[in-house]
C-alpha cells in the first residue's frame, strides 16, 4: 500500500482514530475529577552521622550512602514496619504501601519519604511513624543484637572463672602457675645459698639448704602435671574476657548509632498540601489518550481488513 492508501484509510476511519483516544481521555479525566481529593507531604531524613566514619558502623565505604538509602527503602516498606505504622496510625497496610514513596536526594545519604492519601489527617502521622519505625528497625535492632552478644560473652567469662575456682578447690591449690614460678625462684636462691655454705665449710647450713631444695622440688613435681589443665582454663577465661571486651565495644558503637538515628533529630515533616488535579490530569490523560490512539489504530486496521474480506458464497449442490 502507498502512503495515499494509508491516508485514505485514515480518512475513512477518522471517527475511530479520533473517537477512541477522546473517549479514553474523557474517561480518565472524569475519573480524576470524580476521585476524592488527595493530600501529600514529604518527610526529610538527613542522618550523615550514620554513614561513613569508623569501620564499626553499618554503612561505610564508597557505597555507604547508597547502601543506607537502599536499606531504609527496604525497611520502610517491610511487612514488620508497615504493620507497626498501621498500629500507630490506624491506616491499613495496603493503603500505606500504595501511598509511600522513598527517594534518594542526588547521590547523598539524605532521602525523602512522600506519602499521599485521601485523608489529610493521616498524612503527617504516617510520615512521622514511618521514619521512626524504619530507623528503629535498622539501628535499634543492632543494639538488641549487641546487647545479647555482650550478655553471652559475660556469661562465658563467669563460667570460665567458675571452672578455675572449681579446679583450685578440687586440687586444693590457688594460682598454681604463680606458685610454680615462685618455687622455681626459691629453688634458685636456695641452690645459691647451698653453694655459698659449702664454700665456707658450713655443713649444717648446706644440709638445711639441701632439705629446703628437696622440699621445693617435691612441690614442683606435684604442681608440674597439673599446670597444663590449669593453663588451659586460664586461656579459656582470657579468650572469654577478650570477647567480652569486643562485645562491649560493639554495644557502645551500636548505641551511638541508635542515638545518631534519633528521629527527633534527623527527620522533619513538611507541610501537607492538596495534590493538584491539573497535574494529575497531565500525568494521566495524555498517556490514556496515547494508549487510546494505539488501540484506535489497531481497531481501524481490523475494520479495514474486515471490510475487504470477500463475502462467503454458498456452495451449490
Amino acid at each position: 500500500m502507498e502512503i495515499v492508501d494509508y491516508l485514505r484509510v485514515a480518512r475513512r476511519r477518522l471517527w475511530v482514530l479520533l473517537g477512541v483516544p477522546l473517549l479514553a481521555a474523557l474517561a480518565v479525566g472524569a475519573f480524576v475529577f470524580l476521585s476524592p481529593q488527595r493530600y501529600t507531604a514529604t518527610s526529610y531524613v538527613a542522618a550523615p552521622a550514620l554513614v561513613g566514619g569508623s569501620a564499626a558502623q553499618q554503612f561505610t565505604g564508597t557505597q555507604g550512602a547508597n547502601q543506607f538509602v537502599a536499606a531504609f527503602k527496604a525497611a520502610a516498606t517491610s511487612p514488620r514496619v508497615l504493620d507497626e505504622v498501621a498500629a500507630d496510625t490506624g491506616v491499613a497496610t495496603g493503603t500505606l504501601r500504595d501511598g509511600l514513596a522513598v527517594t534518594q536526594v542526588g547521590a547523598s545519604s539524605q532521602l525523602t519519604v512522600a506519602y499521599t492519601s485521601t485523608k489529610r489527617s493521616t498524612v503527617e502521622p504516617v510520615l512521622a511513624a514511618t521514619a521512626k519505625r524504619a530507623l528503629d528497625f535498622l539501628f535499634s535492632s543492632q543494639v538488641n543484637i549487641a546487647t545479647e552478644q555482650a550478655r553471652a560473652a559475660s556469661a562465658d567469662v563467669t563460667e570460665a572463672t567458675k571452672a578455675i575456682a572449681d579446679w583450685e578447690k578440687a586440687n586444693k591449690v590457688s594460682q598454681p602457675d604463680k606458685l610454680y614460678q615462685a618455687t622455681l625462684t626459691e629453688m634458685a636462691s636456695l641452690k645459691q645459698q647451698k653453694l655459698s655454705m659449702e664454700a665456707v665449710g658450713n655443713t649444717r647450713g648446706a644440709t638445711a639448704a639441701k632439705s629446703a631444695i628437696d622440699a621445693a622440688q617435691k612441690r614442683l613435681d606435684e604442681l608440674g602435671p597439673k599446670l597444663p589443665d590449669y593453663q588451659a582454663l586460664l586461656a579459656q577465661r582470657d579468650a572469654a574476657t577478650s570477647a567480652l571486651s569486643q562485645a562491649r565495644q560493639g554495644l557502645q558503637g551500636a548505641r551511638a548509632q541508635a542515638q545518631a538515628a534519633d528521629p527527633a533529630q534527623v527527620t522533619s515533616v513538611g507541610e501537607v498540601n492538596q495534590v493538584s488535579r491539573v497535574r494529575a490530569l497531565a500525568m494521566s490523560v495524555l498517556p490514556a489518550a496515547g494508549a487510546g490512539l494505539l488501540l484506535a489504530v489497531l481497531l481501524a486496521v481490523v475494520l479495514e481488513f474486515a471490510s475487504r474480506r470477500p463475502p462467503l458464497v454458498p456452495a451449490h449442490t
